[in-house]
């Protein structure tokens, strides 16, 4: 790229340079656009598949108003490297979301994800890896306004640290409305690390509130698609979380850093063979969510098959071949012993019976081929010792047996599961069919491991796991068989597990996943929690989570935050609660951003009702925000994974006495407190825990 005149003004010249670029990305676009395929496909469905890939790549290439093209600049002291096609002494790049070229093919934007822009989120004073000037842009809408210089190469220059930029803390800062945004303009260099590990490998990061572990793992799946593109286009990829909610929260992440492909789902979807219509007590989904019930049922799928005790007799033209029951007994042994899928034992079974019919055949003088093989295996009578032998299972009929059938349990749990325990998770009543019994969601999950017990389950290339640490051993192993031959990246916090199956160590749940291997990377830097906001929810750690590290907050920042009591003496407590809490409400939506408002879901009603009556229109979890409209009411056990500029917590604990236990009640309690991005207010009538209760007034 050419050096401009430094006599000109620099922000009209990166103006410029914006609207230069925003052209050739239109050009680019209309270019795709135009493209003429009649003479080019052979037949229709080449035609369909190509207008397909031209109509996604079109929509990758949409100029998004409200989203920077480039956010950042670096001027190279020397060229990027030898093995660098683009690249002379001094050359500038600047860094955005994606590539953007002029008509000559000369880069006018490079894609945050290329070697070459790497150095912006790692170079420092200390380590400035030949970048003699890192330009930051801050923006307004669509439209740039500031700039901010880093001269990383001038030892006289003390000014300009990535950590004191100050519009890299406006962009943190930056209040939250709508679903979740990328963090590509501002991805530090630990997170970059990991963003940039290679697919070869997994990677579990634990973090704490507001780390960025789930922009992480997003913009991880993000670079390893800009990297591996061909080969994780044909194994797929795909982005796991915890509920409906989350996913609708972070669905705009990935396309808008032009990633379209990715597929979202949670554990539930993954496993949904059957309708899930009931519920379990937490003692009997502890208990089928244990790994030991992935033996049980390898025994109950083995149980099915039976040693022969009679010959098969094939009969071709005037011929008879007999193969003895021993012979069929070693075969069925070959068979177990190799311990592959129990489909695909079936499958192989009678083509082992026909090759020990065939080498009676080539003794005799016969010469079969493999179309003779393939005759004798589809032969009545061996059809018949297949299904008599290795008759065929259904997953599901399989897991209705083992929960309705106290023997049949007893048989396949034996030295696994004591008697409490197999009494604890069969059904009170027979149950007649798979359609009328009432499921729970940890019944799928034994009926996708049982799936696959007789069939391979497909993998994919790359798996993402969030909020991983509500996970059970079986939930993690039906996630695993999704990624066997590709990578995951794993992420949650040990300090949020809210289930009575909650994670208690990312070395046992990565055997579970089946990456025992995976290296497990820690983020203790908070990039939107305040600091009194966070401090205050860290008194809880060591009372969840001893051991883990406390996240320290960077941002300038130190937010809002304040407890109120209830102001009442007398009368109706719930009513004057709801009354200063609609009044909370009332007086963070006087800021920018949006707010929420987390409640004990046995509150929530309540609190509806309240806000209804003051006139206070608000959302429910997942919807998405606009301006007239900033309030969400969350229900406590849906807070987990988003983020709101200022929440209002209701009766701490109400949260705490909501849960099974006091100590997945304060986990529950610190999620709640660790939503806010600028300020949280906490209203209580009843007592706050004593794990909060210290020291607990305006800090």
């Amino acid at each position: 790229m050419p050096v401009p005149d430094p006599s000109d003004d620099p922000l009209s010249r990166e103006r410029a340079h914006l609207t230069h670029s925003r052209a050739a990305l239109r050009s680019m676009r209309e270019d795709v656009e135009s493209l003429d395929i009649r003479d080019v496909t052979a037949n229709w469905v080449n035609a369909e598949v190509l207008s397909r890939q031209i109509e996604e790549r079109v929509k990758a290439l949409a100029d998004l108003s409200h989203t920077p093209l480039f956010f950042g600049r670096l001027d190279y002291l020397h060229s990027p490297g030898a093995d660098q096609a683009e690249g002379a002494e001094g050359e500038r790049f600047y860094i955005g979301r994606r590539h953007v070229h002029d008509a000559d093919g000369d880069p006018m934007v490079i894609d945050w994800r290329a070697p070459v822009s790497q150095p912006f989120y790692r170079a420092s004073k200390k380590n400035p890896l030949d970048i003699a000037l890192r330009r930051r842009f801050g923006y307004t809408g669509g439209d740039l306004t500031a700039y901010e210089d880093e001269h990383l190469s001038d030892p006289a220059d003390s000014a300009g640290d990535a950590a004191t930029s100050k519009l890299l803390q406006q962009e943190i800062e930056r209040p939250r409305v709508g679903p979740m945004r990328d963090i590509v303009a501002t991805i530090q260099p630990e997170q970059d690390e990991i963003v940039r590990s290679g697919l070869g490998g997994s990677v579990c990061v634990q973090g704490g509130p507001g780390t960025g572990k789930t922009a992480v793992g997003l913009h991880r799946v993000a670079y390893l698609l800009y990297a591996h593109r061909d080969r994780l286009a044909r194994t797929g990829t795909l982005v796991i979380g915890p509920n409906a909610s989350f996913l609708h929260y972070i669905e705009q992440v990935l396309p808008a850093l032009g990633e379209l492909e990715v597929k979202q789902a949670t554990v539930d979807d993954l496993v949904a063979h059957v309708e899930v219509r009931g519920t379990d007590e937490a003692p009997a989904a502890v208990i089928k969510g244990d790994a030991r019930m992935a033996e049980v049922l390898r025994r109950a799928v083995r149980s099915h098959v039976t040693m022969p005790v009679e010959p098969v007799m094939v009969v071709r033209g005037s011929r008879r071949w007999r193969v003895p029951a021993y012979e069929l007994e070693v075969i069925v042994r070959e068979l177990l012993d190799r311990d592959i899928r129990y489909g695909a034992a079936r499958e192989a079974l009678p083509q082992r019976i026909a090759h020990a019919v065939l080498v009676q055949m080539e003794r005799s003088g016969e010469a079969p081929d493999d179309r003779v093989q393939d005759a004798v295996a589809r032969n009545t009578a061996v059809k018949a010792a297949v299904k008599s032998l290795w008759p065929p299972v259904e997953p599901a009929k399989l897991v209705l047996r083992l929960l309705s059938d106290a023997d049949f349990l007893a048989t396949h749990a034996e030295g696994l599961l004591t008697e409490d325990e197999q009494k604890t998770i069969l059904w009170a009543r027979p149950v007649r069919s798979v359609k009328s019994a009432k499921w729970a969601a940890a019944d799928a999950v034994l009926i996708d491991e049982a799936t696959d017990l007789v069939q391979r389950t497909h993998s994919l290339g790359h798996v993402v796991l969030d909020e991983a640490q509500d996970l059970s051993p079986m939930q993690y192993r039906a996630v695993g068989r999704r990624c066997t031959t590709g990578s995951a990246t794993v992420l949650g916090d040990l300090a949020q597990g809210t289930t009575p199956w909650a994670t208690r160590s990312w070395e046992e749940a990565l055997t579970h996943l089946g990456k025992g291997d995976a290296v497990v990377e820690e983020l203790t830097a908070g990039f939107r929690v305040p600091t009194d906001v966070i401090t205050y929810a860290s008194r809880l750690l060591p009372h969840i989570a001893p051991g883990l590290t406390p996240v320290a907050s960077v941002r300038e920042n130190p937010g809002f935050f304040e407890v109120r009591p209830a102001t009442a003496d007398s009368g109706d407590t719930a009513a004057t609660m709801a009354t200063e809490v609609v009044a909370a409400c009332e007086e963070l939506l006087r800021n920018e951003g949006s707010v929420g408002l987390i409640a004990a879901d046995a509150r929530v009603p309540l609190l509806a009702e309240a806000l209804a009556a003051a006139g206070l229109p608000h959302l429910g979890p997942g919807e998405e925000t606009t301006l007239t409209t900033r309030l969400t009411l969350v229900p406590a056990s849906l807070a987990k994974g988003l983020e709101y500029d200022y929440v209002v917590l209701d009766e701490p604990r109400a949260v705490v006495d909501g849960e099974p236990d006091e100590r997945t009640g304060l986990r529950r309690l610190y999620v709640s407190l660790t939503r806010a991005v600028s300020g949280l207010i906490v209203t209580h009538a009843a007592p706050l825990p004593s794990q909060l209760a210290e020291g607990a007034g305006a800090l």
